[in-house]
């Protein structure tokens, strides 16, 4: 028997009632979180100590890129953020300003309390003792609160970690929003999350139906993607299989990020997406990725220009298609009070 998203768990499917169709005057628009967090070595083991925050210039250039493109970012903000003194200076003074929104992001390896051994299963909160989740994500939000003079209400766990207590623990805490399902992805060969089958639209995600998830967005492209999730689980299951289907391009799995997807798959990821009757694109990076060096996506200033061309290419798209984008005001207050049922994605 398959649980409801009632019981708060964010692994599983939820209800037809409880996806929501947001109003219908929000049309089609999309959303740009920033995980906001400190500079590691990404193939390196986790590690609580010897992490820097340094890439502020590229935070910044890259605040200004987005508003001037009319896009209102939301961060993100894990420990080590929170307390950098220059990064709070910038990121408080832009929620002042109005040009940016904040939320709370959680790397369990540098977030106290520091009870758990740091390795690769423990690196994602939501598989922690309850207790211990709830207790990191008390300290995070207690911390927030006093740089930032409020709590977060938008959240989106490292790594995507969420698990079966995630939900009610972030309802708890007074969460609106969390952004935590990578929707058509699964971690569990790592120790992580599985989150196939899961819908590309909103939905309710608790027991107290205050809790909104936004799955970031995935899209499966090429001449075959209507098979959808069914035939590239297929194809994974033999790997060669699959190579030779995306090498093919009959189908491939496509995230709206651009760390690592070329500019003409996402545009037909967007395009997909659209066609699927997907209200709301949600587009992700992370914030290290601003500067050369710190992500295996951005290494040289080269790479950093082909960065901006990538979204000065995949905004231009989203333009002539309609697609505007939205803040989380206009996302909370497009959820109608009752939620309605959406086409499964």
């Amino acid at each position: 028997m398959i649980a409801s998203s009632h019981d708060g768990n964010l692994l599983l499917p939820p209800l037809d009632r409880d996806r929501i169709r947001l109003e219908p005057g929000f049309g089609t628009r999309f959303m740009l979180f920033v995980d906001t967090e400190e500079e590691f070595d990404w193939d390196g083991p986790f590690r609580r100590t010897g992490h820097c925050v340094t890439a502020l210039e590229g935070l910044a250039r890259g605040q200004a890129y987005f508003q001037s493109a009319g896009v209102k970012p939301i961060y993100v903000t894990d420990y080590p953020i929170v307390e950098s003194e220059k990064a709070v200076a910038l990121l408080g003074q832009w929620r002042a300003d109005g040009s940016a929104d904040l939320g709370a992001h959680l790397h369990p390896w540098v977030n106290p309390p520091h009870l758990e051994e740091v390795n690769a299963a423990n690196s994602y909160v939501g598989f922690l003792p309850e207790a211990i989740e709830r207790a990191k994500l008390d300290a995070l939000c207690n911390q927030m609160e006093a740089r930032f003079g409020a709590r977060p209400i938008c959240y989106r766990a490292g790594r995507y970690g969420v698990g079966p207590h995630s939900a009610r623990l972030l309802e708890e805490a007074g969460f609106r929003l969390d952004t935590s399902v990578r929707s058509r992805f699964d971690y569990s060969e790592q120790h992580g999350p599985d989150f196939q089958g899961l819908p590309q639209c909103p939905y309710w995600a608790a027991p107290g139906r205050s809790l909104i998830e936004l799955p970031l967005s995935t899209a499966f492209v090429g001449l075959a993607r209507g098979g959808g999730e069914a035939l590239y689980r297929a194809a994974h299951r033999v790997r060669p299989l699959a190579g030779v289907l995306s090498r093919a391009r009959l189908i491939s799995r496509v995230p709206l990020t651009p760390e690592g997807v070329p500019v003409r798959d996402a545009i037909a990821a967007i395009d997909a997406l659209i066609e699927e009757g997907v209200q709301l694109l949600n587009f992700s990076f992370h914030s290290p990725t601003l500067a050369p060096g710190h992500t295996p996506y951005v290494r040289s200033e080269a790479d950093l220009t082909d960065f901006y061309k990538w979204w000065d290419a995949v905004l231009a798209h989203m333009a002539r298609r309609g697609v505007a984008p939205a803040s989380l005001d206009e996302l909370l207050a497009a959820v109608p009070p009752r939620a309605e049922a959406c086409k499964a994605a």
